[in-house]
C-alpha cells in the first residue's frame, strides 16, 4: 500500500480523498494555488505545497508544478479527482515515467477512451451497442452532408475532444448543418485546441444512464448499477439518482454487461463509468467512457455500501476486484449546490459566506469544502456542496431531500438551493418522468 499520497485536485474531491486516506494511514499532500490558501484540502492534508497563481493552466493543470510537489514530498501515488488532470493521458504517462503511481488508468487506457470517435470505434470492436453514425471523424462539410444523409436527421455534430457539451451542434436538416459545422468546430477549437468532429444520430427523448464499473490490474471487472444523469442544463449534471426510475431488472442485466463487456475488452484499472444513452423504447446505445471517479459517485457508495475511494486506490496498488455485481438496496439522491443565481440565468454567484447551516438527520449527507467565512473564488467550477438523501423509496430520499433543502442555509452568495426546492417538487420529476430534454420546458421561476 502507499505510504504518501498527493492529491492533484482542490475542494470537496480533495477532502474527500484526504478523508478516505487517512482511514487507510495513508499520509497526504495537498497541493493548492494562492487562491486556495484558505481551503478546507490544505489545512486537512499532511503537508501542503503552494503550485501557483489562482488561474488553473498556472497551478491545478500545471504538470511541471504538480509532479514537482510530489518529488519534493516522496509522494509514491498521485490521486487526481476529477475534472483538472483527472483524464490527461500525458500526466498519466509522466507519473509512470517518474515512478509516481496515478491512480487511474495507463495513459494508453486513456488515450483509448478519451477521444470520443476513438472510443465509439473501440467499442464497436467490443461488441457494444453505439449511436448510428459515421464510422470516425468527419473532414469536411460535404462529408458531414453525405454522413448525414446516410444517417438521417436529426443529427448531431460533437467535437472529438470534446466535454462539457462545449463543440457540439444539433441540425434537424441539410439546411440547418452548415451553420452547425461552422459553429461547433470554432468553439471546439476555443475549448479544445481541435476542431475535429464526428457525427451521430440525434436520439430523441433520450434518458443519460451511466454504469459504475471496477477493474483491476488482472482483468476482474464490476459493475456498480446505474446512475440516472439526465436531469442537465446545457450539458451539465444538475441532479443525479440511483437507481433510475426508468429501468428495469432486464435493463440493468443488460447494460451492466455490456459495460463490463467494454471495461474487459480494454484490460480497463481503475473506477470509471460507462455513459450510455438510452431511447424511450429502452434501447441503449454508447456514448463515451469517463476514466476517473465521477462528481455524483457518493449516491452508488450509499445504495450498495462500497466506498469507490478506497477501492480504487486498493486496485491502483495491486489488490484484486472481486468481479461480483452490486445492485441497489435503497434509493439515494444527490443535487449539485452551485455558486450561481439561477434566477440570472444561473450567473456564477463567488463572494464570503457569511452564515451556513447544514442539514442533517439519518440518511444525510454533504460532501463540500465550504464553511463559515469561507471566500468562494471566481477562478474554478462553481460546486460547492453536494447534498445526498437516501431512504429505502425513491418517494422517501425526494421526502428527505425536500426537507434538506429548507435547512440548508448559505448567505452572502446565491446559491441554487432555492432552485433544487422547485425541481424535486415538480410534478414531472417526482414521477420519474424526465429525459435530458427536462430543462427546457421546467421553468422556473425564483
Amino acid at each position: 500500500m502507499f505510504k504518501k499520497l498527493l492529491i492533484a485536485n482542490r475542494g470537496e474531491i480533495a477532502l474527500r480523498v484526504i478523508r478516505t486516506c487517512r482511514e487507510m494511514g495513508i499520509k497526504t499532500i495537498a497541493v493548492y494555488s494562492t487562491a486556495d490558501t484558505e481551503s478546507l484540502h490544505v489545512k486537512f492534508a499532511d503537508e501542503a505545497v503552494c503550485i501557483g497563481p489562482p488561474p488553473s493552466i498556472d497551478s491545478y493543470l500545471n504538470i511541471p508544478s504538480v509532479i514537482a510537489a510530489a518529488e519534493i514530498t516522496n509522494a509514491d501515488a498521485i490521486h487526481p479527482g476529477y475534472g483538472f488532470l483527472s483524464e490527461n493521458s500525458k500526466f498519466s504517462k509522466i507519473c509512470a515515467e517518474h515512478n509516481i503511481k496515478f491512480i487511474g488508468p495507463s495513459g494508453d487506457m486513456i488515450d483509448k477512451m478519451g477521444d470520443k470517435a476513438t472510443a465509439k470505434t473501440t467499442m464497436k470492436k467490443a461488441g457494444v451497442p453505439c449511436v448510428p453514425g459515421s464510422a470516425g471523424l468527419v473532414d469536411t462539410l460535404e462529408i458531414a452532408i453525405k454522413e448525414a444523409k446516410k444517417i438521417k436527421y436529426p443529427v448531431i455534430l460533437k467535437a472529438t475532444a470534446g466535454g462539457g457539451g462545449k463543440g457540439m451542434r444539433l441540425a434537424w436538416s441539410e439546411d440547418e448543418l452548415e451553420g452547425a459545422w461552422d459553429a461547433a468546430r470554432k468553439e471546439a477549437l476555443a475549448a479544445f485546441a481541435n476542431n475535429d468532429m464526428y457525427l451521430e444520430k440525434y436520439i430523441e427523448e433520450p434518458r443519460h444512464i451511466e454504469i459504475q464499473i471496477i477493474g483491476d490490474m488482472y482483468g476482474n471487472v464490476s459493475h456498480l448499477s446505474e446512475r440516472d444523469c439526465s436531469i442537465q442544463r446545457r450539458h451539465q449534471k444538475l441532479l443525479e439518482e440511483t437507481p433510475s426510475p426508468f429501468m428495469t431488472k432486464a435493463l440493468r442485466d443488460k447494460m451492466g454487461a455490456a459495460a463490463v463487456k467494454a471495461a474487459e475488452f480494454i484490460k480497463y484499472e481503475g473506477v470509471g463509468t460507462v455513459e450510455f444513452l438510452v431511447d424511450k423504447h429502452k434501447n441503449f446505445y454508447f456514448m463515451e467512457m469517463n476514466t476517473r471517479i465521477q462528481v455524483e459517485h457518493p449516491i452508488t457508495e450509499e445504495v450498495v455500501n462500497f466506498d469507490l475511494i478506497k477501492e480504487q486506490i486498493k486496485v491502483a496498488a495491486g489488490e484484486k476486484v472481486s468481479g461480483k455485481h452490486y445492485f441497489p438496496e435503497g434509493h439515494s439522491i444527490e443535487c449539485r449546490i452551485n455558486a450561481e443565481d439561477p434566477s440570472a440565468d444561473f450567473r456564477p454567484s463567488p463572494g464570503t459566506i457569511v452564515t451556513l447551516n447544514k442539514p442533517g438527520g439519518l440518511g444525510v449527507r454533504i460532501d463540500s469544502h465550504i464553511y463559515n467565512g469561507y471566500t468562494i473564488p471566481p477562478h474554478y467550477d462553481s460546486m460547492i456542496a453536494k447534498l445526498i438523501t437516501t431512504a429505502r423509496t425513491r418517494e422517501e430520499a425526494i421526502a428527505k431531500m425536500d426537507r434538506c433543502l429548507s435547512e440548508f442555509v448559505i448567505e452572502g452568495i446565491k446559491t441554487t438551493i432555492p432552485f433544487h426546492k422547485a425541481l424535486i417538487n415538480n410534478e414531472d420529476f417526482k414521477a420519474g418522468n424526465y429525459t435530458t430534454k427536462f430543462m427546457e420546458t421546467f421553468e422556473y421561476k425564483g
